[in-house]
């Protein structure tokens, strides 16, 4: 039987943090390296067409494992968990996993990020299940763009079907949108979008475009740059600028000044935030990467596998942060003339 008195000693020490002195206080945590769209930023039909190998149901984590590794982050500082993918809902029996990281002692907040197909079905038992708010990526309202940007899979009724149900089910957290803004692509949405979500307390969240990954063909010419959007949505509905909630809070925020609701921009090209970064991302088969533009991480889900104890998984995650030193979003640059290929972002999450 485990000693409460040994579980509390544990977590009382002092958070981990890295070479550049950010602690770690967010864990991502991908369920599913499968998705059903093929958006051309992250998993374009081209590479991930009929024939590509996706993980094995054994290569994947298990609840258990997903668990056992949820725990002990917390006990080293984490206080945020967000589900991601590929596709999450495509993983079955979500609703469980997230009870049982709901119980976690220490988990404040619980997240979970979607394209939104699915979660008409699932939006109710995600929430009695313990989840706290869902982000659904959504990158245009024209129902022809959104079919192109979803590699021609995606249904934009689905998707707002997803959102409102979301909402309907009441999540004390609410209900964000991701919309990643290309130029030349969905730019010129981007005010219908705002206005849709207008007064409904629907926070949209615009997100410069990103070189995640490897197959996305970016370029810097296609990026929007967040103050570019903020002044064209100001201009039309007048903003006024928000405090961060909390230190390395990653959206800059505004509310429009006529009370009707708050956006966000995430400006990683313009703005680098790095500084600020308490992140971690665990991909489906285990792997532990401290960075989203990581070019390696660390495997563990052989540990997990082979016996280790839990001071061990512990230690190995503690020693994995200690040792972090990314900035890849300031030293863009410099790291793209290196050109080492990138992990893929449908392994890492967003």
């Amino acid at each position: 039987m485990t000693d409460p008195h040994a579980h509390t000693e544990i977590a009382a020490e002092a958070p981990p943090r890295d070479r550049h002195g950010r602690p770690l206080h967010d864990l991502r945590i991908s369920v599913m390296d499968r998705c059903n769209f093929r958006c051309p930023y992250c998993m374009p039909e081209s590479t991930y067409g009929e024939h590509y190998r996706f993980l094995g149901n054994d290569e994947r984590l298990s609840f258990d494992e997903i668990e056992r590794l949820a725990r002990l982050a917390a006990e080293l500082g984490v206080s945020k968990l967000r589900l991601t993918g590929g596709e999450p809902l495509l993983r079955p029996r979500l609703p469980g996993l997230v009870a049982r990281l709901r119980r976690i002692p220490g988990i404040t907040d619980l997240a979970m990020t979607t394209n939104g197909v699915l979660l008409a079905r699932h939006a109710q038992a995600l929430r009695e299940a313990g989840l706290d708010r869902v982000t659904v990526s959504l990158d245009t309202l024209d129902p022809a763009l959104f079919h192109r940007m979803s590699g021609g899979r995606g249904a934009l009724d689905e998707v707002l079907a997803g959102i409102e149900a979301a909402q309907a089910a009441g999540f004390p957290g609410g209900v964000k949108l991701n919309t990643v803004v290309q130029r030349g692509v969905n730019e010129h949405t981007v005010l219908e979008l705002v206005g849709r979500f207008r007064g409904t307390g629907i926070v949209p969240r615009l997100i410069e475009y990103m070189d995640v990954g490897n197959r996305n063909d970016w370029n810097r010419e296609a990026v929007v740059p967040s103050a570019e959007l903020i002044a064209a949505i100001d201009a039309r509905w007048p903003l006024d600028a928000l405090p961060a909630k909390y230190p390395g809070e990653v959206a800059t925020r505004f509310r429009f000044r006529d009370g009707q609701g708050e956006i966000g921009t995430i400006s990683s090209v313009s703005q680098p935030f790095c500084g600020g970064c308490s992140r971690a991302r665990l991909s489906s088969e285990g792997t532990l990467y401290t960075c989203l533009f990581a070019v390696q991480g660390t495997d563990l889900r052989t540990p997990l596998r082979d016996g280790s104890s839990d001071e061990a998984l512990r230690e190995r995650l503690r020693q994995v942060w200690l040792n972090r030193s990314d900035r890849y979003s300031e030293e863009r640059e410099e790291r793209r003339r290196r050109s080492r290929p990138k992990i893929e972002m449908h392994y890492i999450g967003g």
